[in-house]
């Protein structure tokens, strides 16, 4: 029996739970568009897709909404991949499977998917259902949203062919975006040598876990603690204390989420075992008494592991613990423009090795002001650099500006009053969305972004309201209502 049964919008949770059982995760989107080629040649719809693997499906208008201006319902079908350190999942092979808990859906031990599983579920009801009045439809299903933006970046003008955007990836039900934060990456990759470990020495593997993580974008001020971070002062301190060499170092996963878990494998000459293990507990409790509140639930471990022979060599590891500790985590400005909102912010986001000697440092900036956006990218940049580190930016992409004369702004905030009997909050969002890089390739649509409310996203605590869902709905369907004729 599927888990979504009996929840309104049948329709809705139906092809969500279809969704939910497609591998999707970035840049391995092939199942996704497969579904959604057949989807529309099952239903005889006109459709097309680009060489990037973007997807646009069209939609004529209901009888007598002939006139009506063409409306584009944009979504990315990607999704971020996470999981409980315990649960075994292949987000390329497996599905996700939905749980039903009374307001809420979520998923067993993985991020759901509802980001932005939602939209294109809603864009599929949209297209089928031929009861629902609206004008000229055109859905445009996007790739690589989540790790790069490259679908929208992508994207060829003539592709689509709407006046009006409506984006379908917003976590927040009753708020309405229409601007957004530009990013970029900054990678600094610290190549060094390994050495043989001489004398007798125990192996420790240290872990942090049990961080809350989250959205880079949406929760970079809520969420203080980085597990990266957190590792990365203990080795720094206990190293400076006697002699600690790293065999490994790795932690985080993806470059827009806050990292949860990391660990380290490290060598300690035996004669100095007893007082690295003292240290360790030391540190441990100094930190569970700094972080009780913001993070209750993180562990902190340290066990023998089996030898290692070879060590990353002194100087690379000094250079790397450096860097470390001096790159920059989380709010850098908040915005004078709106109240309560971040300007600015970096995401300290992984550190992977790559072969033995090879470490490789992602971080993520964003900012809503495009200078002040180069400026944190180009501060990182540096600090790499003079801990000899090769540095490169990556991924960037513009910000969406905000238009407060907006006609679909004007049509969406009524319509949510009329159905609500309360103004909807307007603001900017400190996440990236697509609008900003669609924008650059069509400058005359006119866009708004809404959607349900999805709690976690980007980590295995991502759920979406039902109660919420079913007020996106009311309000997409209205919007399609009021749409204006073309001039």
């Amino acid at each position: 029996m599927a888990a979504l049964n009996n929840i309104e919008p049948a329709k809705l949770w139906y092809f969500f739970e279809q969704i939910c059982h497609i591998p999707r995760p970035s840049k391995k989107e092939s199942g996704i568009i497969e579904f959604l080629l057949q989807f529309a040649n099952v239903n005889q719809l006109e459709h097309k897709k680009d060489s990037t693997g973007n997807i646009l499906i069209k939609k004529g208008a209901t009888p007598g909404c002939e006139n009506k201006q063409t409306v584009i319902l944009q979504s990315h079908m990607d999704m971020v991949g996470e999981k409980d350190q315990n649960v075994e999942h292949n987000f390329e092979k497996d599905p996700v499977v939905p749980v039903h808990e009374k307001d809420w859906i979520r998923a067993k031990g993985t991020t759901l998917g509802a980001d932005d599983g939602i939209g294109i579920a809603a864009q599929l009801v949209i297209l089928t259902d031929k009861e629902i009045e609206h004008g000229p439809v055109e859905c445009l299903f996007t790739v690589d949203e989540e790790s790069g933006m490259t679908g929208a970046s992508a994207l060829e003008p003539g592709f689509t062919s709407g006046s009006i955007l409506l984006n379908l990836d917003s976590e927040d039900e009753g708020e309405l975006f229409i601007g957004c934060a530009g990013g970029i990456d900054t990678v600094g990759i610290f190549k060094g040598s390994q050495k043989r470990i001489k004398g007798d020495h125990i192996c420790y593997q240290v872990s942090v876990s049990g961080l809350n993580g989250g959205h880079s974008g949406d929760e970079i001020h809520i969420s203080p603690a980085n597990a990266i971070k957190i590792l990365n002062r203990f080795l720094w301190n206990v190293s400076r204390a006697f002699i600690v060499r790293i065999n490994r170092f790795e932690g985080g996963s993806l470059r827009n989420a806050i990292p949860r878990e990391a660990d380290a494998i490290v060598a300690v000459p035996v004669k100095y075992a007893a007082e690295f293990e003292s240290f360790y507990h030391i540190f441990c409790s100094t930190l569970k008494k700094e972080l009780r509140y913001p993070e209750p639930h993180m562990s902190f471990n340290m066990q023998v592991t089996a030898a290692v022979d070879h060590v990353i060599d002194k100087k690379m590891q000094n250079r790397l613990l450096n860097a470390l500790y001096a790159c920059p985590h989380g709010v850098i400005t908040w915005s004078s423009e709106f109240k309560n909102i971040v300007e600015t912010s970096t995401n300290l986001a992984m550190v992977k090795m790559a072969g033995n000697s090879e470490f490789v440092v992602t971080t993520s900036q964003r900012s809503s002001v495009e200078s002040a956006k180069k400026d944190i990218a180009d501060r990182i940049r540096c600090i790499f650099r003079l801990a000899g580190a090769h540095t490169e930016h990556l991924n960037g992409y513009p910000g969406w500006t905000p238009d407060t004369g907006s006609e679909i702004l004007k049509i969406t905030s009524t319509a949510y009053r009329k159905l609500f009997k309360k103004n909807p909050v307007i603001r900017v969002i400190h996440a990236g969305l697509e609008c900003g890089l669609i924008l650059e390739k069509y400058p005359d649509l006119d866009m708004i972004s809404f959607g349900p409310t999805i709690k976690g996203a980007h980590t295995p605590k991502e759920r979406i309201s039902i109660r919420s869902t079913q007020r996106f709905w009311k309000l997409l369907l209205e919007i399609l209502r009021k749409i204006p004729d073309r001039t």
